[in-house]
């Protein structure tokens, strides 16, 4: 087994994924990561949509393009209309990752899991990216009609997805930014 800061340091967000799909032991080893990730109060204001569906994850693509090419951001304008962009960049698993409306800490707490996800597929060499504009599906003309086919539980959000595949592409280290600590002892 890999030690946890070598697999935190060499984990990179990988946009390029071999078409076959993860096995289902890897896949529930990185949902369980999920569900252990600290969270405010012990809340697990979270929840997880896993997405196999080459179909689904279309559809879901294809309505937050909708939504992107008419906001005012010219960059979300562009990949909205983009033909050839893929949001889930054609990851053959998505977990769409829901935080609990009431909840004033949901985006923490997903985010802890959804950082727990990625550190666990980097564990087990599958590649990872975390990727939020998905969220703008939920904001357009179809977000009630995506959170029935998806069983969205009422009461959370999507927030964004992690994607999962097998490595078609090797993610580089970026050099770390200086300054960014300060000591007061």
């Amino acid at each position: 087994m890999r030690n946890t800061l070598d697999v935190i340091k060499e984990r990179r967000s990988i946009r390029k994924f071999k078409p076959e799909q993860i096995k289902e032991e890897e896949l529930q080893a990185i949902v369980e990561s999920g569900l252990y990730a600290p969270s405010a109060i012990n809340k697990q204001s979270w929840n997880f949509t896993v997405i196999q569906n080459q179909e689904i994850l279309a559809e879901l693509n294809e309505a937050t393009k909708n939504v992107a090419r008419n906001l005012d951001n010219e960059a979300l304008k562009r990949i909205g209309e983009n033909e050839k962009y893929n949001c889930f960049y054609y990851a053959p698993t998505v977990i769409l990752v829901s935080g609990k409306d009431e909840e004033r800490s949901k985006v923490m707490d997903c985010s802890a899991a959804t950082q727990n996800m990625l550190i666990a597929a980097e564990s087990l060499n599958i590649g990872s990216c975390w990727v939020e504009l998905v969220s703008l599906a939920f904001m357009g003309p179809q977000a009630k009609e995506l959170r029935a086919k998806l069983n969205l539980p009422e009461g959370y959000t999507p927030l964004h997805c992690v994607l999962l595949g097998y490595k078609d592409m090797e993610g580089k280290t970026a050099p770390r930014k200086e300054n960014a600590v300060q000591y007061i002892r």
